[in-house]
């Protein structure tokens, strides 16, 4: 007879957005979450407030910026509690993925963001899938979130989650109010 699959239930905290939430059911702990999209697609946006979450909550995060791109004053504009974010400011991919495996094989992070948004796509898809694996067994079976921000999806099957964040053209309506309405008459 057939058993069924004693697989356990992925535990999932909140975006910080509900209609994020609604759609994705929240983020999932012990695997990668991979955010992508071109530049103003609000990938960056949906990042603060994730992290806002976490260090709201008082989860310790480490932030790993591939582009020393990460601005502090905008991430506490967004809410995001610093004292809680460990930042690790590289220079290329290469030290950002030495970076990512020490912090994700030490542990203790209940939120890891790796931010390869700002670097050339090209350059990212030299990342070779072996170490995308390595980062996903680093946090299975662990309470971390694993996060990767970059312009296209790069880890692939060991993602647990994929998020493509889109671009819309922006529509201008003309305002109702006639002058009169500006000038309160």
């Amino acid at each position: 007879p057939f058993a069924p699959c004693d697989s356990q239930p992925v535990e999932t905290v909140s975006t910080g957005l509900a209609a994020t939430d609604g759609l994705t059911g929240g983020l999932p702990r012990g695997g990668i979450t991979e955010i992508y999209g071109p530049g103003g697609s609000g990938r960056t946006s949906l990042l603060m407030a994730i992290l806002a979450a976490r260090t709201t909550a008082a989860e310790a995060c480490a932030f790993i910026d591939a582009r020393n791109a990460f601005d502090p004053y905008s991430a506490v504009a967004a809410g995001v509690q610093l004292q809680q974010l460990l930042w690790v400011r590289c220079q290329n991919i290469d030290q950002a993925l030495r970076a990512t495996d020490l912090i994700l094989h030490g542990g203790g992070f209940g939120l890891v963001v790796l931010d390869l948004g700002d670097l050339p796509p090209e350059i990212v898809r030299y990342v070779q899938l072996n170490v995308w694996f390595r980062f996903r067994r680093a946090v299975e079976h662990t309470p971390t979130i694993f996060l990767v921000l970059e312009q296209e999806p790069h880890a692939k099957t060991c993602a647990s989650l994929v998020l493509r964040m889109e671009t819309e053209a922006a529509h201008w309506s003309q305002a109702r109010a006639g002058r009169e309405g500006l000038l309160g008459h």
